[in-house]
């Protein structure tokens, strides 16, 4: 286990693009973080800077306080998983795996146990004699994160390992490398844009834009109180609505919300509410404060349903609806926000929870 540090990492290419520019996070011992952001993010040149693949234009990495910044790759205490499985395909499973210690010369006796530790830690002990082009893809990639963690590395770097995967072996992998984060308490990064993937497998995410880190914190923090525009949008399914603020009154085009505290502030700002935030007024309800709109389209997802809902005077409203609950397209259906964040530039958002009334529907998946 070790920690990380990054102090104000700075990476330009001569091309005079800033990948990554200015970021500070700290890591701790034995903690699995995930680095998520679109394409283009900064998220890769960052975990290659840190292993050493590439250069940092300024700033320090530092690995339990000290720095690493003029250390190559192969003295560094970190081992790389790709995207791609990159394993040597004239060589056998085993010898993949043992390429590494092979090198540094330990004893045959060694090399065998710690190669068959390996193996059976990613539950492939029985392939050790099986050529790459033998196996599946899931497994490709379970032998090369075998190949890194048999060096025993302080830090383990991930970037995007499992995108190459079909859908259902990208969750059993992600559970697969869940379980032996935890069971070797190594210091994991993780660097994807799979926002789901990111959520079940770190305990923090340092979400990215534009090579700088918008908010790092835990995941349900992040899907519940996100700090900028971006990270609302880009975490989950958001409802961002322009809206103008007056004192205690917003207005969202022809609608109203209350529930917010006064304040002598005039002006834009955004607010941002999470479909399954929208209660559904039932039919004997007299309230006065519910958007009415057209519903316009229903998905089915499974357990619940998402529907597409025209309100007149603020667009098009994303809401979540139980499987209990029928309505079809061309029906008309009655929103009541029940919590609500509100943006404005240069101010951290501010939280607006409403009391779920008598006759209000709120979404169970």
């Amino acid at each position: 286990m070790a920690s990380l540090t990054l102090v104000n990492l700075v990476k330009r290419f001569s091309t005079g693009l800033v990948a990554v520019n200015n970021i500070n996070i700290e890591v701790r011992d034995g903690e699995f973080v995930c680095f998520l952001g679109p394409s283009g993010c900064g998220k890769s040149t960052a975990l290659r800077m840190i292993s050493g693949f590439e250069t940092p234009t300024s700033g320090d990495i530092l690995i339990d306080g000290r720095s690493v910044v003029d250390i190559p790759p192969n003295r560094r205490p970190t081992a790389m998983v790709f995207q791609k499985y990159t394993l040597w395909p004239h060589m056998s499973v085993y010898d993949n795996i043992a390429f590494g210690l092979r090198l540094r010369r330990l004893p045959k006796p060694e090399i065998n146990r710690k190669v068959r530790d390996a193996l059976d830690l990613v539950g492939l002990a029985s392939y050790g004699d099986r050529l790459p082009s033998q196996l599946s893809g899931g497994e490709q990639q379970r032998i090369a994160l075998a190949r890194a963690i048999v060096l025993e590395p302080k830090i383990l770097l991930l970037d995007e390992p499992f995108s190459n995967l079909d859908a259902l072996l990208r969750v059993r992998l992600r559970e697969e490398l869940h379980k032996i984060q935890r069971q070797t308490r190594i210091t994991a990064i993780f660097v994807t844009h799979d926002q789901e993937e990111a959520l079940s497998l770190a305990d923090r995410i340092a979400v990215m834009s534009r090579g700088h880190i918008e908010q790092v914190d835990q995941a349900g923090s992040i899907y519940a109180s996100p700090q900028t525009l971006f990270v609302a949008d880009f975490i989950g399914v958001m409802n961002l609505l322009p809206a103008t603020q007056s004192g205690a009154t917003l207005r969202v085009g022809d609608q109203t919300l209350d529930g917010l505290a006064s304040d002598d502030y005039s002006g834009p700002v955004t607010v941002a509410v999470r479909p399954e935030d929208l209660a559904l007024v039932s039919s004997d309800s007299n309230s006065g404060s519910a958007w009415k709109g057209r519903v316009e389209q229903v998905m089915d997802l499974g357990h619940y349903r998402k529907a597409l809902v025209d309100v007149p005077g603020v667009g098009m409203i994303k809401v979540y609806l139980s499987k209990s609950v029928s309505y079809r397209e061309g029906e008309t259906l009655a929103l009541y926000p029940i919590r609500y964040l509100v943006y404005r530039d240069g101010q951290p958002p501010v939280e607006v929870r409403r009391q779920v009334a008598e006759g209000l529907l709120t979404f169970q998946a």
